[in-house]
């Protein structure tokens, strides 16, 4: 514990965490976290690889799932820096601004993440309820308008944070909880006052998580309705199967989050590694699971991978 002292933000010094009690050992603990890590970024390319260049694929739900994809990696990319720079190259100091930024990009893909699984069960609504005129309501410009708004949102719900950090007097040498900066860490490191801080970051999580996951949640409400509407059973199944991909990595979004908010407040100090290796996961979790399980799931993927490996085969002969 480093004690308070008149130190501005631009002086701070942050202390990433590893894995407390096995620093020994972190370099053989991290190794299933950075396969984990590489295998993200490597499938989400393939994702964005396979809708880029299959026409067949450019509809709106795969449009969104190269939304997704993208915001995948952006969080990979936030993240997996500081990960090697802690567990391979022991290096633990990282500047303020360099760990404010960091914090700006992890938070800020992590709700472009939220948004677009929003406008995911949206559409997934649209498919069912209107079928028909499913690519009327939702033609390219629609989406890319609702990108450019999901994008501006993150921007603007967390651009204030690492401003007024800013005004915050911190110690010279800070130790964070984890192996990258978050905003609640921070603004608990802080010696001054936070309520402002610690407010705006409410108000931004309210207006983001809170209001996607609520919006979610009706979406499937209406969802329900409208299949239990449908008169022939195989086709209530056959819609509700067209929401099972979506549904899932709804779930690996949240859950981890809930999961890692209840063990920091029940068993935090008396599992200090389970608690690191939670928060290490419940941003790696998303971003490796969502292309297997869209691959598992969608038909049109699979045929677009299978397409590409019978090519580069057929090139190679």
């Amino acid at each position: 514990m480093f004690s308070c002292n008149n130190s501005t933000s631009a002086h701070t010094t942050f202390l990433l965490t590893g894995f407390p009690g096995l620093e020994a050992s972190q370099h053989w603990v991290s190794i299933p976290i950075n396969l984990v890590c590489v295998t993200s970024i490597v499938g989400n390319s393939i994702i964005l690889f396979l809708i880029r260049t299959d026409p067949a694929l450019h509809e709106p739900m795969y449009i969104f799932l190269s939304m997704l994809a993208a915001s995948d990696l952006g969080l990979c990319a936030s993240t997996f820096p500081t990960m090697v720079r802690l567990f391979w190259l022991g290096a633990r100091e990282l500047p303020f601004d360099l760990c404010a930024a960091q914090m700006f990009f992890i938070h800020a893909f992590t709700y472009v993440e939220s948004g677009v699984l929003l406008a995911m069960a949206f559409d997934r609504f649209i498919a069912i309820r209107d079928p028909l005129h499913y690519a009327t309501i939702l033609p390219h410009s629609a989406m890319a308008k609702v990108g450019a708004a999901i994008l501006a949102r993150a921007v603007l719900l967390n651009l204030p944070a690492p401003v007024l950090l800013r005004r915050l007097l911190f110690p010279q040498m800070s130790e964070l909880s984890h192996c990258y900066c978050l905003h609640c860490d921070l603004v608990g490191l802080a010696c001054s006052d936070t309520w402002v801080n610690s407010f705006v970051g409410l108000i931004s999580i309210l207006l983001s998580l809170g209001l996607d996951s609520s919006l979610i949640m009706l979406s499937y409400v209406l969802i329900l309705q409208t299949v239990l509407a449908i008169a022939a059973p195989g086709e209530r199944l056959k819609a509700l199967n067209t929401c099972v991909s979506h549904l899932c990595i709804v779930l690996i979004f949240y859950l981890p989050k809930l999961g890692l908010s209840v063990l920091h407040r029940v068993e935090k100090h008396s599992y200090p590694a389970l608690a690191v290796l939670m928060a290490n996961l419940h941003f790696l979790v998303p971003p490796f699971m969502n292309p297997i399980v869209y691959c598992i799931k969608s038909k049109q993927i699979r045929q677009g991978l299978l397409k590409r490996f019978q090519q580069k085969r057929v090139d190679a002969s």
